[in-house]
């Protein structure tokens, strides 16, 4: 299990790659530590908008499409699968708790749907904020001219 990467997978790299190209600026497998005690490691984190991306492997996360179950040492392997996606689960809901928004990536997912993913995480959905009939904006005021000799009279 030596060659098991936990960061730089071929998926993150390229998700990576494609957020740094469009302008986007991240710290990669950043410890958070967050106030409940807990510590996470998002694959891809935006710290000022507070979003954690993971680009999770389909093996060792159980995904229902290509997740797969291996048959020899299934003693070991199913308990260390089932764990891994409730870590996710546990890991997921502190962050939402401490103001993270959270997007779980599955390794299959195309990258442009990926990039279109994070993406949209990092837009703010917050709708601008209307202006208020009581205080209309006032127009800027307008210095007027030095005075001169001729008009002191």
């Amino acid at each position: 299990m030596r060659a098991n990467r936990r960061t730089d997978t071929k998926p993150e790299l390229a998700l990576r790659h494609a957020l740094h190209r469009l302008g986007y600026r991240y710290r990669k497998d950043y410890r958070l530590d967050l106030e409940s005690g807990r510590r996470v490691r998002p694959d891809i984190a935006f710290t000022a908008r507070k979003v954690a991306v993971f680009v999770d492997g389909c093996f060792w996360h159980a995904c229902p499409e290509h997740g797969s179950k291996p048959r020899a040492n299934e003693w070991y392997w199913g308990p260390k699968l089932i764990k891994n996606v409730e870590r996710d689960r546990v890991n997921d809901a502190a962050l939402i708790l401490a103001g993270w928004t959270v997007v779980r990536l599955w390794e299959h997912v195309p990258l442009d749907e990926a990039v279109g993913t994070v993406v949209t995480a990092l837009t703010p959905t917050v709708a601008p904020k209307p202006a208020n009939p009581a205080n209309p904006a006032k127009p800027p005021k307008r210095i007027p001219p030095p005075a001169t000799d001729d008009s002191l009279g």
